[in-house]
């Protein structure tokens, strides 16, 4: 059992033949990935890596049952790609595009809910359910099978995590990047809810950072929701004060957001909060 994608998940990339879309797709697809066509507007009837290339979305659908859509589409496109998408029915749309403008992001959301999807990003890394399906931009190597899920806002955080995870022998069941934008389709609670309910997951790990409410409100949920062992790693503990960094959605308001009011809020919880990556397998191994 996955959660979002599993090995049955057929995926579509929109962008496909420009650098990064062709680039990713061949590592999408060493990876596994039942990667079917892409979609490039004016490139129709191309292929890349033998794999059919449409003019829009509505024509790959005609011709491949299509699950998911990943987009490397630049940030003035994106939403025209996104509810393009959504209109053919797709219902996992994994957005790697960072710099989306918000009032475009607030439409892609809400079409998204009107149509029952699922909007990863944007701003993300992606989601891999490991030795499945990879929709995304990770590095293959890291990601092995096995029974630890991670949800997280920082990409090269989660990768040298789920590195130490991997170098410790533990595996991973799925791996969800929430994306660092200001709005972004699925938080951390959303996420925590899915692994509850997934068999092959036994322990969740977070990878937070300082700035906005998305730790602490998880916290709220984790004590009264979740059973499985939790283990976090906030990013920003030596941020500097006052200086601009990191996401778009790291805004620290009010006082809320700051890595201590994190930390507290997290410990009283219940969730074992790391200092330092290399602590988390360590922390995992004592627990499970």
């Amino acid at each position: 059992m996955a959660i979002y994608i599993d090995d049955n998940t057929k995926v579509l990339v929109q962008g496909m033949t420009g650098n990064q879309g062709t680039f990713h797709s061949q590592q999408m697809l060493a990876y596994g990935t039942d990667l079917v066509a892409g979609v490039s507007p004016g490139k129709g009837g191309q292929t890349v890596e033998g794999k059919p290339v449409y003019n829009t979305v509505r024509s790959a659908v005609t011709n491949h049952q299509i699950d998911a859509s990943i987009l490397f589409i630049p940030a003035p496109f994106a939403k025209d790609a996104a509810l393009e998408a959504l209109d053919a029915g797709i219902k996992v749309v994994v957005c790697i595009t960072e710099h989306i403008p918000v009032h475009d992001a607030m439409e892609i959301m809400a079409f998204a809910k009107e149509m029952d999807a699922t909007v990863v990003g944007p701003n993300t890394f992606g989601l891999v359910s490991s030795g499945k399906c990879k929709i995304g931009i990770m590095p293959n190597q890291f990601f092995i099978p096995g029974n630890v899920g991670v949800v997280a806002r920082s990409g090269t955080l989660s990768y040298e995590i789920v590195g130490n995870l991997t170098a410790a022998k533990m595996g991973t069941s799925t791996v969800v990047g929430l994306g660092g934008d200001r709005v972004v389709g699925l938080n951390f609670i959303d996420v925590l809810k899915k692994f509850e309910q997934d068999t092959e997951t036994k322990a969740v790990v977070m990878v937070g950072e300082i700035g906005g409410s998305a730790e602490e409100n998880a916290a709220e949920y984790i004590k009264g929701n979740i059973s499985k062992p939790v283990v976090a790693y906030l990013a920003g503990k030596s941020a500097p004060a006052g200086k601009r960094m990191g996401h778009a959605g790291a805004i620290i308001e009010r006082g809320r957001g700051t890595f201590e009011g994190k930390v507290k809020a997290l410990s009283a919880a219940g969730v074992k909060v790391a200092e330092l990556p290399f602590q988390v397998p360590q922390i995992l191994s004592e627990i499970l």
